[in-house]
């Protein structure tokens, strides 16, 4: 089987062409979609994380 980098490439090209690509606006929207994500996220896990350590430092008497 013979492989053709120009075929490859005109098949790339070909393929990519059907890709829908995202609008502008909607790249924008998507990424502060996931900024607000990772920021509750963030706030989520700090909080369980100090609920966590106030826990076990009540429970083992560390002060």
């Amino acid at each position: 089987m013979a492989f053709s980098p120009f075929k490859f490439l005109q098949e790339v090209r070909t393929e990519t062409a059907k890709v829908t690509w995202p609008s502008r606006r909607e790249t924008m929207i998507t990424t502060i979609m996931v900024f607000v994500m990772v920021a509750l996220a963030s706030i989520f896990f700090f909080v369980a994380d100090q609920l966590i350590r106030f826990l076990i430092t009540f429970l083992l008497g560390i002060h």
